[in-house]
């Protein structure tokens, strides 16, 4: 493993919301690169979307204003700021000219999810 420089303009961004508004992600860091880590650029504009962090989650907003919401309570962070948002967290992401970078733990969450989920078809089956 070595040092890897991943360029912002390289990113493929996903549309995750909208229109109207955006929502988009953009993965840097996947599990191809490194199992424990995960990291990205995401755009919030005028457009939400609902999600349950299967991952503990950093983000640093870069710019405009950042909006998480999560029972019931608001969390706004502007660019500089920094947001901590524990697994299992049930929320709406969000904001206006929002562009942000997150950092996921672990990172392949997706991965222990499918090995999770395979291991319990796995115990259910009915044997002969």
């Amino acid at each position: 493993m070595s040092v890897t420089v991943i360029r912002s303009n390289e990113l493929q961004l996903r549309d995750r919301g909208g229109p109207p508004g955006i929502a988009r992600v953009g993965r840097a860091i996947s599990s191809d690169l490194s199992p424990s880590m995960g990291a990205g650029i995401a755009q919030f504009d005028k457009c939400s979307s609902s999600w349950r962090v299967l991952y503990d989650e950093i983000i640093y907003v870069i710019e405009g204003t950042f909006t998480l919401t999560s029972g019931g309570q608001v969390h706004q962070a502007k660019a500089g700021d920094i947001m901590w948002i524990p697994k299992g967290t049930s929320l709406k992401y969000g904001g206006e000219g929002a562009k942000l970078f997150y950092t996921v733990y672990p990172g392949n969450w997706k991965e222990l999810m499918q090995a999770a989920n395979s291991a319990d078809a796995l115990e259910t089956e009915p044997s002969n």
